[in-house]
């Protein structure tokens, strides 16, 4: 059984990480991409943009369909088109062409992701949802560290094709691994088997409107609000006086991100042996601590500022992913793309909301303007703690 189940988790991990490569794969190379299509800086952004945009466009479709037709069609047709997207990019020498593709990927990315973790909350027990939520969670972190080095370390950026290359292969080989691992309908032993009431399916509203989970949607999008500003300025915090680093030495500092690889398993035991509610606000009180961290003007104190703000976000969103799939006892699929839309639209807030405070106060306007929604997951962890 342990086994099984430790194959099982190894899956799951491999195409989460092989799919949020796909997502930032061409963020440390939009120069090379620019100059090469002759294209400006706004239009090159797109191939980071539309892969999200597509996220958000297909996400509530394929956490419906997650609910309706069994897992292994709906991997399988994600598999084919993110591949086949990231192949059409790497041959092309049209922009067009390479954005539409981009979008394409990222329309069918959730067919991956979304529709795995509703599979997940479905089939497992309790016990063991927690911690391969975990894994869940520590993977999408190792994606998206994993898509960046892929693009601008592993190839030389005058070779950037082969990275999307390598990024289908990777997804073509997960797939078929998971499709394979993944245990089709009445193939569950009565020990795996995730008992749950078999009720009547939630439309997107009614589980919007759900008071037990709302505020757990709330705690994903407030997290990547307070998270995605931190790193996306950072650069300008370390560039700037009393600093003065290169772009090489704000690179290695972004290799801070790696500690969610850990966090996310770590979290699902941690939230199992003293409870989500807990669990959540020792995330808050890291991120507390990170904040007044960053303020210092000091490199030691920004890297552990930046590990605490890795340790509290990856503890609060691996908490709430956890929550929220225990609490739900049909219609997970539905529920796991609401969550994900809130998380992705607080990261866009955050990183729009921070701007106009980079410009009013600086770098402190964007760290006590993220601070501020450090309320949502503590208010949220009280509850759960009382509940």
């Amino acid at each position: 059984m342990e086994k099984k189940s430790f194959r099982l988790e190894m899956a799951v991990c491999a195409l989460v990480t092989a799919a949020f490569t796909n997502i930032y794969i061409t963020q440390p190379i939009l120069p090379v991409l620019e100059a090469e299509f002759q294209v400006s800086t706004v239009r090159v952004s797109l191939t980071v943009s539309l892969v999200i945009l597509g996220i958000v466009m297909s996400n509530l479709f394929f956490g419906f369909l997650s609910d309706r037709i069994s897992i292994h069609p709906i991997l399988c047709a994600g598999g084919i088109f993110v591949a086949a997207g990231g192949f059409v990019c790497a041959l092309t020498h049209d922009f067009n062409i390479l954005a539409g593709a981009r979008l394409i990927q990222g329309l069918f990315l959730p067919a991956l992701t979304t529709s795995l973790a509703a599979w997940l909350a479905k089939n497992l027990p309790q016990e063991r949802l927690s911690v391969v939520m975990g894994t869940y969670v520590a993977a999408t972190v190792l994606g998206g560290l994993g898509g960046r080095l892929l693009g601008g370390w592993i190839h030389p950026p005058l070779h950037w094709r082969y990275a999307f290359v390598s990024a289908s292969v990777l997804i073509i080989i997960t797939t078929v691994l998971a499709v394979v691992l993944l245990p089709r309908a009445g193939e569950m032993g009565e020990s795996d088997a995730q008992i749950k009431d078999d009720g009547p399916s939630q439309g997107f509203q009614a589980l919007v409107c759900r008071k037990d989970l709302f505020p757990l949607y709330l705690c994903g999008a407030a997290g990547l609000l307070i998270f995605s500003p931190i790193f996306n300025y950072l650069p300008y915090r370390l560039s700037g006086p009393v600093f003065n680093f290169s772009t090489e030495m704000i690179t290695l500092v972004y290799l801070v991100y790696i500690l969610g690889v850990f966090l996310g398993p770590l979290t699902g035991r941690i939230s199992m042996k003293f409870g989500g509610g807990n669990t959540m606000i020792m995330g808050c009180l890291m991120l507390g601590l990170a904040m007044g961290l960053l303020l210092i003007p000091s490199v030691w104190a920004v890297i552990a500022g930046l590990l605490c703000t890795c340790a509290g976000f990856f503890t609060i969103h691996a908490t709430a992913v956890g929550l929220l799939n225990g609490k739900l006892s049909h219609s997970q699929g539905r529920a796991n793309a609401l969550y994900v839309m809130f998380y992705y639209a607080g990261g866009w807030i955050g990183i729009t909301m921070a701007g106009f405070g980079y410009e009013a106060m600086g770098w402190k306007g964007v760290v006590l303007g993220a601070a501020g929604f450090l309320i949502v997951p503590l208010y949220t962890g009280i509850k759960e703690r009382r509940a």
